[in-house]
């Protein structure tokens, strides 16, 4: 696994190998074998393979080699999920075996040929936060110690590769806490906040490299990135991404803000570079999203692609992409690294794509930018308490691959209800510039859930970057919460408004799947089941823990609306069971004064986008240049294709991969279908109705001289129909020709 930047001769064909390749065994031909060795596919996340079995040519007789049903079965007393999971992880590949995780987050190994199971580990024995998704997996192998490394709840676990059994060496009992490690942050109980990883690390010689997934809110823990002895669990090192006192940056936050602020965290994956020795990652918003009241600075090291040494976790260089970030503009996915032509030399670099649809590529070894960045001054005004950043990065090049202001020339025009509905809105908003801070009027802004998102894009040894990306317009209005709070008859309402609202909005309808409406949920779900949710945690929705246990049964009670028959009304001369106290800035969990009505996306009244097509695209950008090479629409609506309406694209979950052979393969969008597109021209040259929605990035890999593309059909995602299936394809019966042809070299990076 330590093959980054080394040219390896494998003996039948002479192949250059790809970043990340591993050695084969004894008894496999090595032109007949080619892995997918870890989460996008080899250390530089390029999501890029050598292989050319399957080509532009030929990719029309792709068919179902095998699918595995890796959907739940609930026994005994174990309880079943009241919302099915989807699945969005890609797969590794080492030696013929896959390894994957199911909705669920048990994690499983097949005979990557024909799908049969090997083995499935279970990591939950109590309740905890079970169905976080999980993206991906890490092998580690020393000689015969091989090891399976992943996140479920808030424990890393180390298994047997062989059998998936513990490897109880590993932390305590063969896995680690996540929480361990922050106990010196003060004043704060941590055990009972949540945290995860929903996409893997690295691995550098010994040590897992890892973030986390926090809360976005005022209980969010640091998100600290971390070293891990990858033999024994201990921490190795740690790199504090809000800085503590004597630590470069501390000063672009307000004195001991890392005692109450949280996030800054690096949840979308990273990348390693093992000839540097370095690994590159990108940052999230601190906590909260959307106020930064008790934040004022430029907050290093939140929105920040970073270079750490892996070994020591010591800062080589950082580069900001928003100071002070008050829209939660996470950079949501992996880096990815390359090598490109600029100023007639070949570059190492890094690229980095963003929620806003920018492309920042800078220089590998010192962070410089290698097409120019403006500074400009941006918009100021924010809500009372509130402290805007005065300017903001533009990238020149290349050009965003996604809108970046709503304007009167996106309102849609499928109808004229949709016009009408979306100019109604638009013309009650602050409007004109991105970088508008949130308000009361509310604003029409993208980037909350893409531009890019957390499937990342895949590249080509010719520096060509194949990035999808939605154009989904959001309405982000913020609420004095404080003086709501302040008014509230009833302690679970008041509760409600400053843990819940965030997310489900002050009128409690949500905003889809990932933030379902909570109106009449007790014909959903009975009262002990709700109480349930917000004690473990769900989806995208975190633990409730740090909450006393009456606290949480007075929101239940308010939901259902039995507070008077539970006694939990809230009166002046009542302090057993009072409601929040007033905020205060040194006071943990931090409730904020100004909060958002919920995470609204900006829909018109039949449920599309309220704004003009593209509502998805898939883009190749030439690297070198600057420039695009192509952009087409990604996903289509059957019924709006039928009435003559050109392909719109459609919200899209989950990446592309890119291979030798000419094709670019991805799935994610709402139509279910995973697609090769002609990776010169854009051209869709085949297409296939999974059987669920394909919201996860797919693999290739070749197992005795057949190739095989793979993604998981998870489903489940913004109302579409569940599903637990692996499916695999791969050509009927490969030629001869093709079983010899070699792959094609892959420049070294």
């Amino acid at each position: 696994m330590n093959s980054m930047n080394h040219k390896l001769k494998c003996l039948a064909v002479g192949w250059i190998v790809v970043t990340g390749c591993t050695l084969r065994s004894a008894d496999q031909k090595p032109e007949l074998n080619r892995d997918w060795p870890t989460y996008g596919g080899n250390h530089a996340g390029n999501r890029y393979s050598p292989l050319t079995q399957i080509n532009t040519g030929n990719v029309k007789n792709l068919q179902v080699a095998w699918m595995y049903d890796a959907s739940e079965q609930f026994a005994g007393n174990e309880p079943k999920p009241s919302r099915a999971m989807e699945i969005q992880c890609q797969p590794i590949v080492i030696d013929g075996i896959l390894y994957a995780t199911t909705p669920g987050l048990k994690a499983f190994a097949l005979r990557a040929a024909t799908g049969e199971p090997l083995w499935k580990f279970d990591p939950f024995t109590d309740k905890q936060a079970r169905y976080r998704p999980n993206r991906g997996v890490m092998y580690w192998a020393d000689g015969g110690d091989k090891r399976i490394l992943y996140v479920a709840g808030p424990h890393l676990y180390a298994l047997d590769a062989k059998t998936g059994k513990l490897i109880d060496s590993f932390g305590k009992n063969g896995k680690v806490d996540l929480h361990d490690g922050l106990e010196t942050i003060p004043n704060r109980e941590i055990k009972d906040l949540a945290i995860t990883s929903t996409t893997p690390g690295v691995i550098y010689k010994n040590t897992v490299v890892m973030g986390t997934t926090v809360s976005e809110y005022g209980d969010a823990l640091p998100g600290h990135v971390r070293g891990y002895d990858v033999r024994t669990g201990r921490i190795a090192w740690t790199f504090h991404t809000v800085p503590q006192p004597g630590e470069f940056g501390y000063d672009t936050w307000p004195p001991e803000a890392y005692k109450k602020i949280g996030g800054a965290n690096s949840w979308a994956g990273m990348v390693l570079d093992e000839k540097r020795g370095v690994v590159y990652l990108g940052t999230g918003s601190p906590s909260v999203d959307f106020y930064g009241g008790a934040r004022q600075g430029m907050n290093l090291f939140s929105d920040c692609i970073l270079a750490l040494n892996a070994e020591t976790g010591k800062m080589q260089w950082y580069y900001q992409t928003i100071h002070h970030d008050l829209w939660d503009n996470d950079l949501p996915c992996p880096p990815n690294l390359v090598r490109v032509k600029h100023n007639g030399k070949l570059v190492d670099a890094v690229a980095q794509t963003t929620k806003d649809g920018l492309v920042y590529v800078l220089d590998r070894d010192t962070g410089a930018s290698l097409f120019p960045v403006e500074e400009r001054p941006v918009p100021t005004d924010g809500v009372p308490g509130e402290h805007p950043w005065p300017t903001q990065k533009f990238p020149l090049k290349p050009l965003p691959f996604a809108r970046q202001v709503y304007t009167e020339a996106d309102l849609p025009d499928l109808t004229p209800e949709a016009r009408a509905f979306a100019e109604k809105r638009f013309l009650e908003t602050r409007r004109g510039h991105k970088y508008i801070p949130p308000s009361i009027e509310g604003t029409l802004l993208f980037g909350i859930s893409g531009g890019a998102e957390w499937g990342g894009n895949a590249a080509d040894p010719e520096g060509i970057l194949y990035q999808n990306a939605n154009e989904m317009p959001w309405d982000l209005k913020m609420t004095d919460i404080a003086s709501l709070t302040r008014e509230s008859a009833s302690l679970g309402n008041s509760l409600y408004l400053t843990n819940c609202s965030p997310c489900h909005g002050l009128d409690r309808k949500g905003s889809g799947q990932e933030y379902p409406s909570l109106l009449n949920i007790d014909k959903k779900l009975p009262f002990k089941e709700i109480l349930s949710v917000l004690e473990t945690g769900r989806g995208r929705m975190p633990s409730f823990r740090h909450l006393p246990e009456k606290e949480r049964t007075a929101i239940v009670a308010f939901l259902v609306n039995k507070e008077k028959e539970t006694r939990l009304v809230k009166h002046e001369d009542d302090h057993s069971l009072s409601g929040p106290p007033a905020a205060s800035e040194d006071d943990f969990p931090y409730v904020p004064p100004y909060s958002n009505n919920g995470m609204k996306k900006f829909k018109d009244p039949q449920g599309y986008p309220a704004i003009k097509p593209p509502w998805g695209t898939l883009n190749a950008i030439d690297l070198n240049t600057g420039e695009y090479v192509w952009r087409v629409p990604l996903g289509e609506f059957p019924e709006l294709t039928k009435k003559g309406i050109p392909i719109t694209g459609t919200e899209n979950y989950g990446g592309p991969i890119v291979t030798a052979g000419g094709l670019v393969f991805i799935a994610g969008t709402k139509d279910e279908r995973i697609r090769a597109f002609d990776k010169k021209t854009g051209r869709v040259v085949w297409e296939y109705q999974l059987p669920a929605g394909g919201f996860a990035t797919p693999c290739t890999y070749m197992v005795n001289g057949k190739q095989y593309i793979v993604i998981a059909a998870g489903g489940a995602k913004n109302g579409h129909k569940p599903g637990g299936n692996y499916v695999a394809f791969a050509l009927p019966e490969a030629s001869a020709k093709d079983k010899a042809a070699p792959s094609k070299p892959e420049q070294s990076r």
